[in-house]
């Protein structure tokens, strides 16, 4: 079998950032580190961590008075910094800018009084970080059914939002409906979605029209690396989301025919790696990295973290 690589794929600048903003609050203040959530969707990443002594929790009644608190790169409500300031903790932020990006949108069009719709999937830790930015009603839906079902207050005065986890493709086709029903809506362009979701997903679509099998590595709670599988699956070739190599069924594996490989924006290239060679001891003779985007957005740490790094 050959072996093809999507390119770009695994680690995003967001995710670069948060894990070393957690990396460097260990090297400068000592363990324990305590982090709000996952830092990012990936066990492997959260194993590591933890083994260096950051702590994961998922309320800030673990984290102890006055200890560091590092909120993911998911981002949180405003109610959870408020939650923090009054308990005393220190915390760092290692929200992804782009979605701090997002919260600043939707602070904005609550801020002109408008009826805010979240195109997103509920539950998400992003969306709901998303939500407890604002006062208002927030509607969250990520269907063209959803947005012909919507009831609203003033259809004159509504806005939208997106997941940054989501493409282009993912939402363009509700975005459209939005706009079709409600002509007046604000909304940033499309552009404005995550670069690296996008850059992923079109990777995947490229290498789907010359292999016979797509594997994604990811975790099984990454929205990206679920949504790498469906695009394999919707470009007609068969797709499998694997958390490590020993996921890896050797029934899926065509005989003599070419394999895509390709990770989330949350998963270390260590676990790609460790893919190739389970993949080598099943068939594959030749390995090659599809052409592709080369991503070089980079985004800068926490200010005083930097400073503190520095000393």
């Amino acid at each position: 079998m050959d072996l093809m690589l999507a390119q770009p794929r695994g680690f995003c600048a967001g995710v670069v950032r948060a894990v070393e903003i957690v990396e460097r609050a260990l090297d400068v203040h000592g363990a324990p580190v305590y982090v709000l959530h996952e830092i990012v969707h990936n066990r492997r990443v959260v194993e590591d961590l933890e083994q260096r002594g950051a702590v994961f929790v998922e309320a800030l009644t673990a984290v102890p008075p006055g200890a560091i608190v590092i909120f993911s790169a998911h981002g949180v409500a405003r109610r959870v910094a408020v939650s923090a300031a009054e308990r005393g903790l220190r915390v760092i932020d290692a929200t992804c800018p782009l979605v701090t990006k997002v919260h600043r949108q939707a602070q904005r069009y609550a801020g002109e009084a408008r009826e805010l719709i979240i195109v997103g999937h509920a539950g998400h830790v992003e969306v709901a970080g998303t939500l407890g930015q604002v006062d208002g009603p927030v509607h969250v839906l990520c269907t063209v059914g959803e947005v012909e079902r919507l009831v609203v207050q003033d259809p004159t005065h509504l806005a939208y939002v997106t997941q940054t986890t989501l493409s282009v493709d993912d939402t363009r086709d509700v975005v459209d409906a939005l706009r079709r029903r409600f002509p007046g809506i604000a909304g940033p362009g499309l552009d404005d979605i995550c670069y690296a979701t996008q850059n992923r997903q079109n990777a995947v679509r490229e290498l789907a029209a010359e292999a016979d099998v797509l594997l994604v590595v990811g975790a099984q709670n990454s929205s990206n690396s679920n949504r790498l599988r469906e695009v394999g699956t919707q470009e007609g070739i068969p797709s499998y989301l694997i958390e490590d190599a020993d996921d890896i069924d050797p029934s899926w594996l065509p005989a003599g025919g070419r394999v895509a490989l390709t990770a989330g924006a949350s998963t270390p290239e260590v676990l790609v790696a460790l893919a190739i060679t389970r993949l080598r001891s099943l068939g594959v003779t030749a390995v090659v990295t599809a052409p592709g985007v080369e991503e070089t957005t980079t985004f800068k740490l926490p200010a005083d973290l930097d400073r503190q790094a520095v000393r």
